[in-house]
């Protein structure tokens, strides 16, 4: 068994530098850091990740000892240069993908050289942790600013097991599609094996952004990309319950002479004015937390209310957040002004109805803040998961208190015993601060009991296991599909059977196989390379080679008119012989496309992209071009509509690859190709890639060798990758006569 590595933006560590130049080395006390910790330090593992220092800001002779610092907290830290932590992370992580995936599209900026440094520093990343990788050990990867790294890690070790979590939320396929360097996001993403996110919600989207914009197939959670399954699923992250009850426990028993100042003047606060309600509201200072429409709404709550003035009041904690990026100083300064502003309008002499603090503030006066607060009032515009929601309703010991969250927080769609409400609703918002500060205690114990049952139970812990099990339960499930790959030994034994055979036969599909798909199907014409290959191939001694394609006789005799091969066209409707003419192998005929066609004008008519392809014996309606989901719902409809439409007519409905033809159901390719072997061959060879070469791989011999393109269910004894490797076997039989 493998080691796990864990790679995000930062270490858990943080490393400050004193004056004197000695390194100060704490633990970090974040929700990852304490939800990755038992994993990290109790097994084989190691965390790759930023010291949070620019390198110049490292004297020359600290270098090492940071690193010796950061080993024995099996951690590995990457280096970043000033220019580097400015455009990777200041400039494309938090102007453009941060804002982006908040639909905030009017703070998102697309700078090419961002993207740029955004690339490079996830490739510094990937080259730390191939250093240290292992085939059978499990990575996995953190987060917005390592987007690509799954990707690249992957594509230096193929066989490693990665997993990556996104923290935030994922857009809709609609604004994720503005990112002008979209695909490659998606694909960095997708090198990982199973990919995890707070929500079904962002699942969603994340896989219709797949579906639209890669147009890879989607199959519930997994992602057909041809050489993999890619599986992904939602993990609502908890917290450290534990630590946050026991600390809340902690602070009720300790002595009142030990209480920290902060909690002695809301205890004196509490005393002096008795029937004054608390309102907590704690974010990091950020646009997606909603904070200046919370202040808005607790002014007109004032206006609205007055019965409260002078009875509650809002105590309010932002935490200084990324200060150098101008979207961030504005908000501080409108936060400043809207606090000043009903400060000065409502304060009396004994009563201020906001107290602000803009700082950070120790674990001890959270602790202090949460379990003397009346209602937490929690409202951000949109929000991956939000912990804070869950950590108030942690310590509230004797299981009162009132939650108010945002229906725009991933934390939501669990606490759905707290008040939610549209942050965007003024009205909703002050009736139910109302409503929360008039909740009978009883009430307040019933939904704090089931939220708390609920959090002690699908903890910080339980979510990292939850992702690790599934994430190495993919591995089991590569290694069943794996038992027909293709492998380099089974292509030994391939060649060994190919070069000693006397007669050979080989049946090669075309579309998906030797070819890339196009849009346009009419643009999808061998290359001269295919060309010459496939001509060399002809030309072995003892060796027939028949291209059998679904498409049209015209078209195949157009593009293969002076190769030494076999043509099938139609799947099995004309044959045309080396050197010789087309010549139809049924007697069908064509008298049921007039009725047929009217049918799939109104398809395509209904369906922007969709296109009819008219062949001598079959029609067919393509859909590769139009918006993927619509054209699968189109699809079905359209094939239920025909299967009824041609029942008893000898005609049958076939399923391609983002195709569905008309054609009449005695001819297909496996009986084509059986046709041709009245002659003896001691090596058979078949290859193609959707459902139509099924009947190639169930009606041929069973000493066929028969190879599916892709990874799809099939009944082909192998798999094989893509295209190019379909070129390079090949190139091998070429290779093997010469």
């Amino acid at each position: 068994m493998g080691k796990t590595i864990i790679i995000s933006n930062r270490l858990p560590l943080q490393i400050n530098i004193t004056e004197d130049e000695k390194l100060e080395v704490t633990p970090s006390v974040g929700g990852l850091a304490t939800g990755l910790k038992s994993f990290h330090q109790e097994g084989d593992s190691i965390w790759i990740g930023w010291t949070g220092l620019a390198a110049e800001d490292i004297p020359e002779g600290l270098e090492e000892q940071v690193k010796s610092e950061a080993r024995k907290q099996a951690c590995v830290p990457v280096s970043l240069t000033t220019e580097e932590i400015e455009k990777f992370y200041y400039g494309f992580s938090n102007r453009t993908i941060w804002p982006l995936f908040h639909y905030f599209m009017e703070y998102t900026e697309f700078q090419p050289d961002h993207w740029e440094a955004y690339k490079q520093v996830n490739e510094k990343y990937a080259e730390a942790v191939v250093e240290r990788l292992d085939d059978d050990d499990v990575v996995w990867v953190h987060d917005y600013q390592l987007l690509l790294l799954p990707e690249y890690i992957r594509k230096k070790n193929p066989k490693v097991t990665i997993g990556f979590f996104n923290h935030i939320p994922f857009p809709s396929s609609e604004v994720f599609r503005t990112l002008p360097w979209r695909e490659e996001v998606l694909k960095g993403m997708l090198g990982a094996d199973l990919i995890g996110f707070h929500t079904y919600d962002y699942e969603r989207h994340f896989l219709r952004s797949v579906n639209r914009i890669l147009r890879y197939d989607i199959n519930f959670n997994s992602v057909n990309i041809g050489s993999r399954i890619v599986r992904s699923d939602s993990f609502p992250m908890g917290i450290d319950y534990k630590k946050f009850r026991t600390a809340a426990k902690e602070h009720f028993n300790q002595p009142r002479s030990e209480n920290s100042d902060i909690q002695k003047k809301l205890d004196y606060h509490k005393y002096v004015t008795r029937n004054t309600k608390l309102i907590l509201s704690i974010d990091r200072l950020d646009y997606t937390k909603g904070i200046a429409n919370r202040i808005r709404a607790f002014g007109y709550f004032l206006e609205k209310y007055p019965e409260y003035q002078e009875k509650v009041r809002l105590i309010m904690l932002a935490v200084p957040s990324r200060t150098n990026v101008p979207q961030y100083q504005l908000l501080k300064r409108e936060i400043d002004e809207l606090v000043g502003r009903i400060n000065g309008r409502f304060a009396t002499i004994n009563w201020t109805p906001i107290w602000y603090f803009y700082r950070s503030m120790p674990f001890e006066n959270l602790i202090d803040l949460y379990t003397s607060s009346d209602v937490a009032l929690i409202t951000p515009t949109r929000d991956g998961m939000n912990l804070v929601a869950k950590e108030y309703i942690a310590t509230r010991t004797d299981q009162t208190g009132v939650l108010i969250l945002s229906e725009m927080a991933g934390a939501a769609h669990e606490l759905n015993e707290a008040l939610i409400i549209n942050p965007n609703n003024f009205e909703q918002i002050v009736d139910t601060m109302k409503m929360a500060l008039e909740m009978p205690e009883e009430e307040q114990v019933r939904r704090n009991k089931i939220l708390q049952k609920r959090l002690k139970r699908y903890n910080v812990e339980k979510w990292a296991k939850d992702f690790m099990k599934s994430l190495k339960e993919t591995r089991s499930s590569r290694k069943a599909f794996k038992a027909i790959q293709l492998s380099e030994n089974v292509k030994k034994d391939l060649f060994d059977k190919y070069s000693a055979a006397q007669r050979r036969i080989l049946f090669l599909d075309y579309d998906g196989t030797l070819r890339k798909f196009v849009d346009k199907p009419e643009e999808a014409m061998p290359d001269p390379e295919l060309l010459e290959l496939i001509t060399r191939l002809g030309e072995q001694k003892n060796t027939r080679v028949v291209l059998i394609s679904g498409r049209d006789k015209e078209t195949l005799g157009t593009w293969w008119k002076n190769v030494p091969i076999e043509l099938i066209s139609e799947h099995g409707v004309w044959n045309r012989p080396v050197n010789e003419k087309w010549q139809l192998t049924e007697n069908l005929n064509n008298n049921w496309m007039a009725s047929v066609r009217p049918v799939l004008e109104t398809y395509v008519d209904r369906t922007p992209g969709t296109f009819i392809e008219e062949k001598n014996f079959s029609l067919a309606w393509h859909y590769r071009k139009a918006n993927p989901e619509l054209g699968e719902v189109r699809a079905n409809e359209l094939s239920a509509v025909l299967k009824d439409m041609i029942a008893n007519h000898g005609l049958t409905v076939l399923q391609g690859n983002k195709v569905l033809e008309i054609k009449n159901s005695g001819v297909n390719k496996g009986k084509a190709a059986n046709k041709l072997l009245v002659e003896k061959y001691d090596f058979i060879f078949a290859i193609g890639d959707d459902w139509t070469d099924e009947y190639l791989f169930t009606e041929l011999p069973d000493q066929t060798v028969s190879v599916k393109v892709g990874r799809n269910k099939t009944e082909a004894k192998y798999y094989i990758e893509d295209v190019d490797e379909v070129r390079e076997l090949l190139e091998q039989f070429v290779s093997l006569t010469r």
